[in-house]
């Protein structure tokens, strides 16, 4: 086991682990398919990586071709006119100016576009890179959503409800077991999306994880504060009857 490198294998068990724990302790929550949603992901990470590696040759052909026939380009042109100077032929200045600047101009756009399709394997791996860490942010999100209705002064200070407030069933203690559950899905979010980043250094997609990191750093930060909360205000005791 490598202490220097993240683990797929090792995190995926990691989320079956706490997916298992969601379901013993809530079965009924969709909590436990947001978990479920993210061991998906684990799993198909070895697949989109392997894809972003894998070279696309058919961009690599063209753009080697381009190159090389700018370099052919060159070289004809220099023989060319090694070739009419040995046989004496007579050209002025004008002429070899013009044809110089034909063959530069050829030259360039044949360098740009082999330059061009070269960076298309950039960005088509780029975009793979970044759709993939778009589902991440978007599942830190769902998870923000479940918990948004988990009040803590409800749960310690019960009262009487509006036809449309959210039902209420939780205890502190299972409340705070809730709460930490999503702290833990909001971690390990910003590990998965840091596995892209370990196989893909690429400086967009770098500073793509460290968006979803500070998003899920935020989020927990917030859970925490309601953790706290139930933590250190205990629920008053039930008047007896």
């Amino acid at each position: 086991m490598s202490y220097s490198r993240l683990d797929r294998t090792h995190l995926a068990a990691t989320v079956g682990r706490l997916r298992d724990r969601i379901h013993e302790r809530f079965p009924d929550a969709n909590l436990v398919q947001v978990a479920t949603e993210l061991r998906r992901i684990v799993d198909a990470h070895g697949e989109r990586s392997e894809r972003i590696r894998r070279p696309v040759w058919r961009l690599r052909l063209l753009s080697t071709l381009l190159l090389l026939a700018g370099i052919a380009l060159l070289g004809w042109l220099f023989t060319s006119v090694r070739l009419e100077a040995k046989a004496g032929a007579e050209r002025t200045f004008t002429d070899t100016l013009q044809t110089l600047e034909a063959a530069l101009s050829m030259l360039f756009f044949l360098g740009a576009g082999g330059v061009y399709v070269a960076s298309l394997e950039l960005r088509h791996k780029r975009r793979r890179c970044l759709m993939a860490l778009h589902e991440l942010r978007a599942l830190a999100h769902i998870v923000d959503m479940h918990q948004l209705t988990k009040d803590p002064d409800r749960t310690l200070h019960p009262g009487n409800d509006t036809a449309t407030s959210p039902e209420r069933t939780l205890t502190p203690f299972l409340l705070s077991r809730y709460l930490d559950y999503c702290s833990e899905i909001l971690a390990l979010i910003g590990k998965v999306a840091a596995l892209y980043a370990q196989d893909f250094p690429d400086p967009q997609a770098v500073d793509a994880v460290d968006d979803i990191e500070d998003l899920t750093t935020g989020l927990a930060r917030k859970i925490w504060q309601k953790i706290m909360i139930v933590t250190n205000h205990p629920a008053p005791e039930e008047p007896r009857p």
